[in-house]
């Protein structure tokens, strides 16, 4: 793993964190982080291996990533205030699935740069799997992950109608 691929996988952590402070549902909670998946994905998808089980593997990562993706989009924490501002924080269960996810993907790439080469080689040689397809499906585990928790959470936020201070639904409002 190159010192830019260390440096990416450092953002993703520190936006982790960033999201464990509450912020407004708005424009900007969704162009920066779409910025950085389509950053990403023009960094590493470069071409889209199909030969033996390469699909495969990359659909069976992406499903896990749109999996976790899922799930921490819904154990994120969004609510609207009394003038109908929406607000998200990610808690403790969001920020273990988002870690998870990263954490999955760097141990992979250390194991297989300190010693699991072969073992992933040997894997990859009797399922039929190139050496192109695991970017990929890492690329893709991330990207999907991302994508499916910022959808999710906007969609909750836009889904709550605004209260009242004496915690009354606001007539007239909808999401």
């Amino acid at each position: 793993m190159a010192l830019s691929d260390y440096l990416i996988n450092a953002v993703f952590l520190l936006v982790v964190l960033r999201q464990a402070r509450e912020r407004r549902l708005d424009a900007r909670s969704i162009i920066a982080p779409m910025a950085l998946v389509v950053f990403v994905a023009t960094h590493y998808v470069h071409t889209i291996p199909t030969g033996g089980s390469d699909l495969a593997l990359v659909l069976v990562l992406t499903l896990l990533g749109l999996g976790l993706g899922v799930l921490c989009g819904y154990a994120t924490h969004v609510r609207a205030d009394a003038d109908g501002t929406r607000f998200a924080r990610v808690g403790p269960v969001a920020a273990i699935l988002l870690l998870v996810g990263i954490s999955a993907r760097l141990v992979f790439v250390f194991a297989l740069e300190h010693g699991a080469g072969p073992a992933i080689r040997d894997f990859s040689v009797v399922h039929q799997i190139s050496a192109a397809a695991w970017p990929l499906a890492m690329v893709s585990m991330a990207l999907c992950e991302v994508t499916a928790r910022l959808v999710i959470v906007q969609v909750r936020g836009q889904r709550l109608a605004p209260r009242s201070p004496s915690g009354i639904t606001v007539s007239g409002h909808h999401a």
